[in-house]
C-alpha cells in the first residue's frame, strides 16, 4: 500500500478515536452531572436552564460568553434560566459537574435533567437550538407570539 495513503489513513483513525472519546466523556459528566442537580438551588423546574460556569479573570466569557447569554434572554422574553456559578467561589459545585476548563455551559431540560455540554464558548444561536431540542418546543420570543398572535385571514368580501 502507498505510505501517504496509509497515513492518511492512520490520520483520520486517531481523528475519529479521539472524537470517540471526546463523546464518551461529555456522556459520562452529563450522567454524572444529573446525580449532581440537586447541589443547584437556583434551578427552578418547569423551565429549561443554561447552567454556566466562569470566573473573574476569563476573558472569553467577559467578551463572548456573557454577552451570548444577555442575547439568548432577549431572543426567548425570559423564558429560560440563566445560572451563573463562578468557579472560584464553588469548586465543589464545578467538580461535581466536572468542569475542566471556562466558561463551560450545560443545557438543562425543564424537568431538571442536563442534555448538553458546551466546552468553550457557544454563542446564542447555538444555545437556542440546543435550549429547543431540550424543552421540546420553540422558546423564541418573537416567533412564538407572532404564532398565537397572528391575525386570521379575512375572506375580502
Amino acid at each position: 500500500m502507498n505510505p501517504i495513503i496509509l497515513r492518511a489513513l492512520m490520520a483520520v483513525g486517531i481523528a475519529a478515536a479521539g472524537f470517540a472519546v471526546y463523546l464518551l466523556v461529555n456522556r459520562l459528566i452529563l450522567k454524572r452531572a444529573a446525580k449532581k442537580l440537586l447541589g443547584l438551588d437556583e434551578f427552578n423546574p418547569g423551565r429549561p436552564a443554561v447552567l454556566y460556569f466562569t470566573m473573574e479573570g476569563c476573558i472569553p466569557c467577559k467578551t463572548t460568553q456573557r454577552p451570548a447569554l444577555a442575547a439568548l434572554k432577549e431572543m426567548t422574553g425570559g423564558k429560560v434560566q440563566v445560572i451563573e456559578v463562578d468557579v472560584v467561589e464553588r469548586p465543589d459545585l464545578a467538580e461535581s459537574w466536572g468542569v475542566l476548563s471556562v466558561p463551560t455551559t450545560f443545557i438543562i431540560d425543564p424537568s431538571g435533567q442536563p442534555r448538553q455540554i458546551n466546552h468553550g464558548v457557544a454563542l446564542a444561536e447555538k444555545l437556542l437550538d440546543q435550549l429547543e431540542k431540550a424543552a421540546g418546543r420553540p422558546l423564541k420570543g418573537d416567533e412564538a407570539q407572532s404564532q398565537v398572535e397572528a391575525p386570521a385571514p379575512t375572506s375580502g368580501d
